[in-house]
């Protein structure tokens, strides 16, 4: 059989009609349009929301009073949470002693306020330049500077880094001014204990120390002021990852944390004995329950701060009443003035929460240092031993380094605008700075520092406001080109795949072929595109500006060379009559209605529960009507719905149950032995006609049936033996691994030797990605899988039961028949309004694919543990691979069994997949309208990455229509053989 030539398919060759050919070549170039115009448009969340916030071109802001220390020394303890570090263990003991008694006796304590993303690399941005992370670098994968910026190392004399190859080579490969050493990536395994690395870093320290002793250069250069030492210790983050925060490996990793602590603040003081060191103490992250972090949950924000040292106050009783700014909100949208939890036990000594980037000026003001210039966190005075107007000098200091960021962008956006807008609340900032001089130099410190904290405040606002200045510009160019796309996308459907093309229209489109319209239309919109062009330029806009605004004319000024088909169409509408036009709104309002449902459930996974349950029972009353209950049709559709609507009720942090995945390794088995049987025992079943092997060639395929069943199962008794050999031994047996890469791969390739009939092959097809799902399965999600495909199974069955029924009316409206399915190409016909179900429910199956088990929208549903059975060892682009294949596996299901429907109602798939895309951009815009730039940075970032999940979705349907093509495009269904049958 033929098929659409868009999606993988080949086109008739020689035999089509030029119309054929024009319209094959239209849509590639229409499929081009498409993917860059989503690519483009997506990238202009970088631009709104996402722009970087670092500028260049400042001057360092100095204090004018000297540090109390010389060198200042930065533990960092990747992932490691809050509450596990603070409260004790089950024996009442605290796992950390040594910080502990810092706590209470000679330094400061608090929780340090992460914002997400919470991974390692923002999160020491954070700590060591004081910025939330450049959002480009997301596009690098938080590996790689984007943007140069400034930091804490860049500003000390020398800086001494040990830890991780992820996090030292990004603050300290480009300075000259540093000593750095990390370990391979190797030393990641997951299946070890992972303290060791931390042991790693405090060795190396140890060894620099002692070299110095016989490096007489080494010993002057450590005795120098502004010396920074800094240990990453990965070992939380390893054991969390691999093990789960509340596992005794990671609770065990918090005691050798603290023993490192304590071993370096020993060595430090008997190696200089000036008592001139500070010390921090902090983790870039938290850990979620389930291993993951990434989110805006306090398990991942929440992260311990002990400070302690030279320049920094001692510990203090809880005071009383600290209910002072009741109103004020950490990045993370907690309260300033949370309670402690008792299990702590630290409700009477004081507390100090921070921000995550008031680390960075607390560090350089310890050292007297400027602070790193594109910092926005606020110097926690309560952290630092200060006279009174040392402490105003620093909160000055801290001040004009935040104002001179906004100067900067207020110089380069006005440099680069033709009517440039000011942020009037700083417009004299000059006279602000003279006034809190003047304070300063009456002795009124306190009324000075009060003015110089506001007037950082409105920096900080003024800063906001040039992030977002053309905000409102951006908006409206892509909402237009939006809005312009889908109107072609439903003009181009109306002409090739409906009867309009046939009808009143060919006049029409005859005329406009000839006449200049279109052409006069081209040159306005060029001239259009030029004056924009010019004044983009004129403003010295970035290139996108310049995409963004040319995608949205070039789209608009298509729609209107389509003026006499728009014409034409709406006659042809106008003479409709009152019936069409209500069927036309009511199905376009159900449609609205769904995809509006389908937006929300992004958030509420648990409409799915509700959708299932209520279409169950929709569809099983429709069938009952239809056909006779011993076909047993609706009774299946019904079970398979509300077997499915149980998934969305259940947590989208999936819990590790190995026996459970084994389980549904027998339940795939079953299924597929019963779809064989049905396959091959119901010949006289009139209702199976259209899907079933019948009156085709069979060929003898039991064994490759048979191989595939082996796979299934020999790939549960994988899971159970990996897992349990990882567990107790720690590791992954090569031998498993090459065992259980061969199932992975060698099942996916069998469906493409299965039987050509459209039950046998999707079957087959099933079978075929079970191995490899399982050994990706951790939980629940491996009993999902059999449920989606049972409910795609019931899809199937509808449609066909619709088909049965259109069928067996066909006799009594023969001539309308002919009219309405006329034969497009390859014996497809032409689609009709209730055509629209099709791309309507897979748009439903689509998305329930992931948010069965997951919230494909937040960073933290990737479960890590999930590729164990494959790699363990620290591989972040293979790991991420192996867990987007994993998501893309019942996608995959999805788009067959769509490929399949389209087969078997003799629809163009082509077509089909258009209003997809129309479908998808409707959610898109709205998706586009929902973004927040308000409100907790996780609701924030949720909310752009809706929009980018739906923004993608054009380019990754389409590269899973192509590779799902592999398999589907040589199903046959009874239908087109025996047309086949009788043209011959």
């Amino acid at each position: 059989m033929g098929g659409d030539g868009l999606l993988g398919i080949e086109g008739s060759r020689g035999t089509g009609t030029r119309r054929q050919w024009l319209l094959k070549r239209k849509e590639r170039w229409l499929v081009v349009l498409g993917i860059v115009l989503h690519a483009v448009y997506m990238l202009s969340i970088f631009d709104i929301y996402f722009k970087t916030p670092i500028v260049h071109g400042m001057d360092p802001v100095t204090p004018r009073f000297p540090g109390p220390a010389k060198r200042l020394v930065l533990l960092v303890a990747d992932g490691l949470r809050a509450d596990k570090f603070y409260e004790p263990d089950s024996e009442g003991n605290f796992r950390a002693p040594f910080l502990r008694s810092i706590i209470e006796s000679q330094g400061r304590w608090g929780v340090s306020h992460a914002r997400p993303p919470t991974e390692s690399r923002p999160g020491h941005v954070a700590i060591i330049a004081g910025f939330y992370e450049d959002p480009s670098a997301v596009t690098k994968g938080w590996k790689a500077n984007p943007v140069e910026f400034d930091s804490v190392f860049n500003r000390s004399r020398h800086t001494f880094a040990f830890g991780s190859p992820d996090i030292i080579p990004i603050f300290c490969g480009a300075l000259s001014h540093c000593t750095w050493s990390s370990y391979p990536h190797e030393f990641e395994d997951f299946a070890t204990d992972a303290s060791f690395l931390d042991e790693w870093s405090f060795d190396q320290f140890q060894g620099l120390l002692n070299r110095s002793n016989e490096d007489q250069k080494l010993k002057e250069l450590l005795l120098q002021d502004n010396i920074v030492i800094f240990l990453h210790l990965l070992g939380c983050d390893s054991n969390g990852h691999a093990h789960r925060p509340y596992s005794p490996i990671y609770l065990n990793n918090v005691k050798v944390v603290d023993r490192i602590a304590e071993g370096v603040y020993n060595q430090v003081e008997r190696y200089f004995r000036d008592n001139r060191t500070a010390y921090i103490f902090t983790a870039d992250h938290g850990m979620s329950d389930k291993g993951s972090h990434g989110d805006g949950h306090p398990s991942n924000t929440d992260t311990p701060l002990v400070a302690w040292g030279a320049g920094v106050k001692t510990a203090r009783p809880t005071p009383r009443n600290n209910h002072s700014e009741l109103e004020f909100r950490f990045v993370d949208e907690h309260m300033h003035d949370m309670p402690t939890p008792t299990e702590w036990g630290l409700n009477t000594v004081e507390r100090v929460d921070v921000n995550q980037a008031d680390i960075a000026p607390l560090m350089s003001t310890l050292l007297g240092m400027a602070c790193p210039v594109n910092s926005v966190g606020s110097l926690p005075l309560d952290y630092i031993n200060l006279t009174e107007a040392e402490e105003v000098e620093a909160v000055i200091a801290n001040t004009k380094q935040v104002l001179n960021q906004f100067l900067r962008k207020s110089q380069i956006k006005k440099s680069n605008s033709l009517h440039f807008k000011p942020f009037k609340p700083l417009v004299h900032y000059a006279a602000v700075l003279d006034q809190i001089e003047d304070l300063v130099l009456s002795g009124n410190y306190e009324a000075a520092k009060k003015e110089a904290e506001n007037l950082r405040k409105l920096a900080l606002e003024g800063l906001n406001y040039f992030q977002t200045y053309d905000w409102l510009m951006l908006m409206t160019v892509i909402t237009l080109g939006y809005l312009g796309w889908m109107l072609y996308l439903i003009i181009h459907v109306l002409r090739s795949y409906t009867p309009l093309a046939t009808k009143s229209l060919k006049m029409e489109q005859s005329v406009h072929s000839r006449s200049k319209l279109g052409k006069q239309v081209h040159m306005c919109g060029c001239l259009l595109m030029g004056i924009i062009c010019v004044l983009l330029l004129w403003e010295r806009s970035p290139p996108l500006y310049h995409a963004y605004t040319a995608m949205t004319v070039f789209l608009w000024t298509q729609l209107f060379s389509e003026y006499q088909f728009l014409k034409a169409l709406w006659r042809d509408f106008s003479g409709r009559n009152t019936n069409d036009i209500i069927e036309l709104s009511a199905t376009t309002a159900v449609s609205v209605f769904v995809l509006e449902v389908l937006v929300h459930s992004f958030t509420e996974r648990r409409l799915y529960t509700w959708c299932f349950l209520v279409v169950g029972v929709l569809a099983s009353l429709y069938l009952f009507r239809s056909i006779p209950w011993r076909a047993w049709i609706p009774v299946f559709v019904l079970v398979a719905c509300w077997f499915l609507s149980v998934f969305t009720l259940m947590p989208a942090e999936i819990p590790d149950n190995t026996p459970l995945v084994i389980a549904s390794g027998a339940l795939i088995l079953m299924v597929g032995v019963i779809a064989r049987w049905f396959d091959s025992h119901t010949e006289m079943n009139k209702y199976w006609v259209y899907v079933l092997n019948h009156d085709l060639k069979k060929p003898q395929l039991t064994l490759l049936f048979l191989l595939q069943v082996v796979l299934v199962g020999l790939a549960s008794v994988m899971v159970w033996l990996t897992t349990n050999h990882r567990r107790r031994h720690q590791e992954l047996l090569p031998l498993h691994q090459v065992i259980n890469w061969s199932i992975a791969g060698f099942s996916m390739v069998l469906p493409l030797f299965s039987a050509t009939g459209l039950f046998s092959r999707l079957t087959s097809i099933y079978l075929g990605f079970a191995p490899t799902f399982l050994l990706l399965s951790i939980g629940y999600e491996a009993v999902f899988y059999t449920a989606l495909a049972l409910v795609l199974v019931a899809w199937i069955l509808f449609e066909n039961t619709l088909l049965f029924l259109s069928k067996r009316e066909v006799s009594s409206t023969t001539s309308r028949s002919l009219e309405d399915k006329i034969v497009l190409e390859h014996g497809n016909r032409w689609l009709q309004l209730s055509d629209l179900r099709i791309p309507l429910i897979f748009m439903v199956l689509f998305n329930v694919a992931f948010f069965g088990t997951g919230n494909f929208a937040s960073i933290a549903s990737f479960e890590i543990s999930s590729v164990y059975r494959f790699i363990t060892v620290f591989r972040p682009f293979l790991m991420s691979a192996l867990l987007i294949f994993k998501l893309f596996i019942p996608f995959m299901l999805v788009i067959c069994v769509f490929s399949a429907i389209t087969k078997l109602v003799e629809v163009p798939r082509s077509g089909c997949y258009f209003l997809v895309i129309l479908f998808s951009d409707v959610m898109t815009i709205h998706f586009f309208f929902l973004v927040r730039n308000t409100g907790s940075w996780m609701e924030i970032g949720n909310s752009i990455s809706h929009f980018g999940i739906m923004s993608a979705q054009v380019v990754f349907v389409l590269f899973l229509f192509a590779l799902t093509n592999i398999y589907t495009k040589d199903i046959q269904v009874r239908s087109s053989h025996l047309s086949s049958q009788k043209k011959v």
